[in-house]
């Protein structure tokens, strides 16, 4: 920064590319604010990945504007997006685009002006908008920015003073949130934010370790694997970003399908879809050279990757994921799960896709638009399976249009395994299905077992770093030393009379004796329940307990 007071592209380039940096030195500690002592604290990763995003779009941004260094950083923020904190920061820079739009550069009350902008965005974007959150730190942070920028004499002493009073405010909230304030933290997203900012400060001193928040770890590649004497088998993987251009083609009318129906000719494994006026697709094709020269008639293209599938690394793993777009037909699901178990046991249940997902692992908002391509539905029904995911799903629903898609608000995977357990697309109307779906979910209980990170108190269970711990969504139910102890104590202190049978989900290191134990317990205790087992294989949980 120097001493005026106004924004070019390029430095907002660069202030967001240090605060990206700094962000990820302080990773760990924000992953560590998470409320619930249990080795999920993933807010840091959601937002750092959401960045990275972001980034990747703004450094292949060619127009040196601010508004558009905002608007590519907007963009690749939004596909990129997952869990609700890195939905919330890419709605902040989606807002902040909107209020920088067409500006060439920006004065600091141009760009305070943004800032509202970017909050109100923001708060629109959540259904139900909590105090003491990142939202509330991005808020108050903006309206200081609104106050400052008329009294301030340099960038640096508005960042200075603008940091401090996002720190304030950061402070605040466990005042405004009380389940902060019991377990003796700050709000993990409104820390994340602070973070970002003070890599901003031009005081702030980045380690020299640390490498590029978007740098990419080249592959090691066998070229041994493919010779003079080898053919051709699996094809290139390329992938393109294509922005539409108006002297091409009518940019708002433009059916991505129109490119989907070619690639189908040619290649396999096709997923289109397209963003404002950008389409991003994929294809597996012996002609790689078609795909470019079919698509420049709509455009130009912002990125072109092909990569020869033999040498790929993990190549193989890649096929798999990247499955052909499925048969059509009328009503498709879409789940998230964590587990190979378990995910095989969805699709047993009806589900056409299941999102490999859950804590710690949240799949972005591109992760659910081209589950969306593959599944190939006139109506899909989604069933994130976590409350961090739902909006991400969200988001998902409304960048892709090809579909009607239905968003269940399922936060566990107890309340998917209850609805596809009772799946009937019989009726033939979607609204109806939903509907029957957000009431098969009513009356499950999920109660999970893992492992304590952190000694705190929470819903007034005291709890101890290294012990087992019980709960139910984000009540804390039990603490206790021993794993099948945990177990025990959470079935307790569940009302069980009016229930009909208890699945017990055995996380990937349950061994054979905790397993007969539980149900042994289950059958003394509770003889008039049937009780099923599913070897889910899931990491954080050592036992997911589905109750009905």
């Amino acid at each position: 920064m120097t001493h005026q007071t106004i924004i070019t592209g390029q430095q907002f380039a660069q202030l967001v590319e240090r605060g990206a940096k700094h962000f990820k030195e302080n990773l760990k500690e924000i992953n560590d604010l998470n409320v619930f002592p249990i080795p999920d604290g993933d807010t840091g990763d959601n937002m750092y990945m959401t960045l990275c995003g972001g980034l990747q779009s703004l450094q292949q941004t060619a127009s040196t504007s601010i508004s558009a260094k905002a608007e590519g950083m907007a963009k690749g923020m939004l596909l990129s997006a997952r869990g609700n904190s890195g939905v919330i920061f890419s709605q902040l820079f989606a807002g902040l685009s909107k209020g920088l739009e067409g500006l060439e550069q920006a004065t600091l009350q141009q760009f305070c002006q943004a800032l509202t902008c970017a909050v109100q965005q923001a708060y629109t974007a959540v259904s139900q908008p909590v105090e003491g959150t990142m939202l509330t730190v991005a808020r108050e942070t903006a309206e200081s920015a609104n106050q400052l920028c008329t009294s301030v004499d340099s960038m640096e002493q508005f960042a200075s003073q603008c940091f401090q009073a996002m720190n304030v405010s950061l402070k605040n909230t466990p005042n405004l949130l009380p389940v902060l304030k019991e377990a003796g933290v700050v709000d993990s997203g409104g820390a994340g934010l602070l973070y970002f900012v003070e890599g901003m400060l031009p005081t702030t001193q980045l380690h020299e370790e640390a490498v590029s928040s978007v740098a990419t770890v080249a592959q090691q590649l066998d070229f041994s694997k493919f010779t003079k004497d080898s053919q051709m088998v699996f094809g290139y993987c390329t992938e393109c970003l294509l922005q539409l251009q108006t002297c091409k083609v009518d940019v708002d009318a433009f059916d991505v399908a129109t490119i989907v129906d070619y690639l189908e000719t040619i290649g396999d494994s096709v997923v289109a879809f397209k963003t404002d006026t950008i389409v991003k697709l994929h294809v597996h094709t012996l002609k790689p050279y078609k795909v470019l020269k079919f698509c420049q008639q709509f455009g130009e293209f912002l990125t072109v990757k092909i990569e020869n599938m033999t040498l790929q690394h993990n190549g193989l793993q890649k096929q798999e994921k990247k499955v052909k777009k499925h048969p059509h037909k009328k009503f498709g699901v879409v789940t998230v799960a964590s587990g190979e178990g378990l995910s095989d046991v969805f699709k047993e249940l009806g589900a056409d896709i299941v999102i490999d997902g859950g804590q710690t692992k949240n799949p972005s908002v591109e992760d659910f638009v081209e589950a969306f391509e593959t599944v190939n539905c006139d109506e899909i029904f989604v069933l994130p399976n976590n409350s961090n995911i739902i909006m991400a799903a969200q988001s998902a629903k409304d960048v892709y249009q090809k579909s009607v898609v239905h968003i269940i608000p399922t936060k566990d995977f107890g309340q998917a395994y209850s609805i596809l357990s009772m799946l009937d697309f019989s009726c033939n109307n979607g609204q109806q299905i939903a509907q029957e779906m957000v009431e098969a979910m009513q009356g499950v209980v999920t109660a999970s077992i893992t492992t304590a990170v952190r000694h705190t108190t929470l819903n007034g269970v005291e709890i101890t770093a290294g012990h087992y711990i019980g709960f139910t969504g984000k009540t804390m139910r039990v603490c206790n030393q021993s794993k099948i102890g945990a177990v025990q104590d959470l079935l307790a202190s569940l009302e069980m009379d009016d229930k009909n049978y208890v699945i017990a989900v055995y996380g990937k290191d349950a061994t054979q004796s905790e397993r007969q134990q539980t149900a042994q317990h289950v059958a003394q205790n509770y003889p008039n329940l049937e009780f099923y087992e599913v070897d889910g294989k899931q990491e954080v949980y050592d036992f997911i307990l589905i109750i009905e």
